[in-house]
């Protein structure tokens, strides 16, 4: 019993560490941070407060008002009667815009003005004394940012996470900081900082002292808008959100402070809340929060911009509102990913926050949230470790059963009382203590070819799980080096496709080219590593050795693209479009084993030439070509023809690789093709010799020779780069590709 005890305590200790590097980001994002972010999505659909925030209206730049008053951007003049309207006509408190006016009105009159009365109306008698006041009639800039004046107006900007080369810093102008310079020197807080940002023009944010920024810097890592920062730094200061900009203004220009407990230390391990006026928000580390939202589109009243412009929305309906002008409409693309809907307006996600903020909804994950995760999954292996090995397996799943009600049971209870408790993660972690021991307890000491025959069965072809269910131990899972080979494949354009199709369209699709592909590597004796969307990953050598494994790898990489046309006619029928794969093929020394994380794991391959088999499959759309391999495959089919494309430096190697196309065994190959490659070797040979006039003339006959390829005219335009840009002196012949 001890001896169990021990190896229980032994398995918990080593899925607690892998675990503890997952949560503390050691892996980057896993799907540990999925399974939180869903746990976290779970709570909120299922405590969604639902109704209808009158409080709040949104003036929806709809369909309707783009119909009725021509496409946006409208005419300054047009915002300004807008304006005018909702202050003068409905009376509403506070008028948020969910847009930045970085430009000059492009309808306004002035420049046509000024160059009449430079030109063809400067004799015109009394033009010149009536310009001014036609100038200024027709300045609707300046309209606009009267109207403004004096106005509970919040304008919207936007900051720039990162700045492109050669693109400027700042755009327009900025309203005075939530905290100043002074103030921020103070704090030691780890704000989202900017490295940019995009204004309104000076007369417009000149004419009000309130903006706030609508981006969101803080978006998770699945592109969901759960998390949204209050402030974000840029220059040393620190400035609102549109959210908290609008909430400040709707308080009567209620001040901002942060809190700290204790409050002489102010880092963001012990930032606490916010203090809005009255209101006391709690916040994370980067004082950012969790969207409160209400419910589905729709829990705030949307009203047709064109209505309030022409006097025709209710008044009771704005009257004394917070109110925020944004777009639905499609064509403006301002729609967000959200726990609720993968479409979201982003005007309602900033709704929320200010509903949030004024009704005291936002849920707080604490600064120490990452120490809370810990102690709970210590807590649990301690748990599982010292009462597991002692319960029958009935009683053990009881066991496991009632720490998932508990885990569920105290994240709701806190949930209710705003406060965000960590439950993927150890949920994920119990489950996967429970798998471990499990394991161990039926299967620890059994090692039978039964075992790998299941274990492989999903990975290779039939025949041989047959072989290996009757070697006599050359099969292992256990990691090792071997000399494999790996192919990648990819559909050129799927994300355009996937568009164009419904889901369960777009699953019969993917279901129809993948099983021939597949059936092709299976085919060759290929193991099937992995999919990922529409693309295939798949290796030769393992689990069992093969001596073949660069032939046979290239044998199935030539024959994918021809199984994939047969697809065309019944594609064709279906309303479906033809497919077009690039296929990768590298050789080398690569791991391979079972390999993963304590919860879940693959039998897979690892290593530099695994990588550089995906970026070769990259490579093949710049090349035009559908199959490329490496100089180490192409040595295993000596048999075989190749045309030479190029020596490349891919991502993340600074060796070069020559990469070649496999044109298929040499009888195959006709005699054109074959004097081609003997003069395709001369051009190659004199392009990296730098002898530009004779690669040039090589390359240009290749062409015209009735047998063009891409590869000559990327060439011809490499070439005549190379007249303008010389290469080194030193240059090895090779171009570096940075991207994957």
């Amino acid at each position: 019993m001890l001896q169990r005890i021990w190896v229980r305590l032994v398995i918990s200790v080593l899925l607690f560490a892998v675990f503890l590097l997952q949560v503390t980001g050691s892996f980057g994002h896993t799907l540990l941070d999925e399974m939180e972010a869903f746990s976290y999505d779970a709570r909120l659909l299922l405590t969604l407060p639902g109704g209808v925030d009158k409080r709040i209206v949104i003036v929806d730049l709809d369909e309707k008002s783009l119909a009725a008053e021509g496409q946006w951007p409208w005419s300054r003049a047009k915002l300004a009667e807008l304006t005018r309207q909702l202050f003068d006509h409905y009376h509403a408190r506070v008028l948020g815009f969910d847009i930045a006016f970085a430009e000059h009105d492009r309808t306004s009159g002035v420049a046509l003005l000024d160059s009449l009365a430079h030109g063809a109306l400067a004799d015109l008698p009394g033009f010149a004394d009536r310009l001014p006041a036609l100038r200024e009639q027709t300045d609707y800039d300046r309209s606009f940012a009267a109207v403004l004046v004096g106005k509970p107006v919040v304008l919207g900007v936007f900051f720039k996470k990162f700045l492109p080369s050669g693109e400027k810093a700042e755009t327009g102008a900025l309203c005075q900081p939530a905290l100043g310079a002074a103030e921020r020197r103070l704090l030691d807080v780890d704000f989202f900082r900017a490295a940019g940002y995009g204004g309104n023009i000076d007369e417009l944010q000149a004419s009000t002292p309130y903006c706030g920024f609508f981006d969101n810097p803080g978006v998770d890592a699945d592109g969901l808008f759960r998390r949204v920062p209050l402030v974000e730094e840029y220059a040393g200061q620190v400035y609102p959100s549109l959210a908290l900009a609008v909430t400040q203004v709707a308080l009567g220009k209620a001040p901002v402070s942060l809190e700290f407990d204790p409050p002489d230390v102010k880092t963001s391990l012990h930032l606490e809340h916010m203090r809005i006026g009255p209101l006391l928000t709690p916040v994370d580390g980067q004082a950012a929060i969790y969207v409160p939202y209400r419910g589905r589109q729709g829990s705030f009243p949307y009203v047709s911009a064109t209505d309030v412009l022409h006097g025709a929305a209710d008044p009771a309906l704005l009257k004394d509102a917070v109110v925020l002008m944004g777009t639905t409409a499609a064509g403006l693309l301002d729609f967000r990913s959200t726990p609720l809907a993968n479409v979201f307006p982003g005007v309602e996600v900033h709704a929320n926050v200010v509903s949030g903020l004024l009704d005291g909804r936002i849920k707080q994950k604490a600064p120490y949230y990452l120490g809370i995760v810990v102690i709970m999954l210590l807590a649990i292996a301690l748990l599982m470790a010292l009462l597991y090995p002692r319960l029958a397996p009935l009683q053990g799943t009881v066991l496991v059963l009632g720490i998932l009600v508990v885990l569920n049971a105290m994240a709701f209870a806190f949930w209710n009382g705003n406060f965000i408790m960590p439950l993927g993660i150890p949920i994920v972690f119990t489950l996967a203590l429970f798998l471990a021991q499990m394991l161990y307890s039926y299967f620890g000491e059994s090692r039978g070819k039964r075992e790998i025959t299941k274990l492989f069965g999903d990975y290779v072809p039939p025949e041989i799980v047959e072989e290996m269910a009757q070697s006599s131990g050359e099969v292992s899972m256990e990691g090792e080096i071997r000399e494999m080979t790996v192919l990648f494949t990819d559909v050129r354009g799927f994300t355009t496709i996937s568009e164009r199709l419904e889901a369960k369209e777009l699953s019969e699709l993917m279901n129809q080219f993948l099983t021939p592909l597949t059936a092709v590597i299976r085919k060759h004796r290929g193991t099937i590593d992995k999919y990922m969307g529409d693309a295939i990953m798949a290796f030769w050598g393992a689990p069992l050795h093969d001596d073949a494994h660069r032939l046979h790898a290239l044998q199935a990489g030539m024959e994918m693209e021809q199984v994939l046309r047969t697809l065309d006619a019944p594609f064709e029928q279906r309303g479906w479009p033809k497919l077009y794969i690039g296929v990768g093929l590298n050789s080398g020394s690569m791991r391979v084993g079972n390999m993963g994380s304590a919860y879940r794991r693959a039998y897979t391959v690892m290593g530099d030439a695994v990588n550089i088999g995906s970026r070769l499959e990259g490579l093949t759309k710049k090349y035009g070509v559908s199959v490329i391999c490496s100089e180490a495959t192409r040595a295993g089919a000596p048999d075989w023809m190749f045309r030479e494309l190029d020596r490349v430096k891919v991502k993340g190697k600074k060796e070069p690789v020559t990469i070649y196309e496999p044109l298929g065994p040499k009888e195959t190959v006709d005699e054109g093709v074959r004097q081609d490659l003997t003069r395709l070797r001369q051009a190659l040979r004199a392009h990296r010799a730098q002898r530009w006039d004779e690669a040039e003339r090589e390359f240009f006959g290749l062409s015209r020779s009735g047998r063009p390829h891409p590869v000559y005219d990327l060439y011809l335009e490499r070439i005549a780069e190379f007249r303008l840009h010389p290469p080194p002196p030193d240059w090895d012949g090779s171009v570096a590709f940075e991207s994957k």
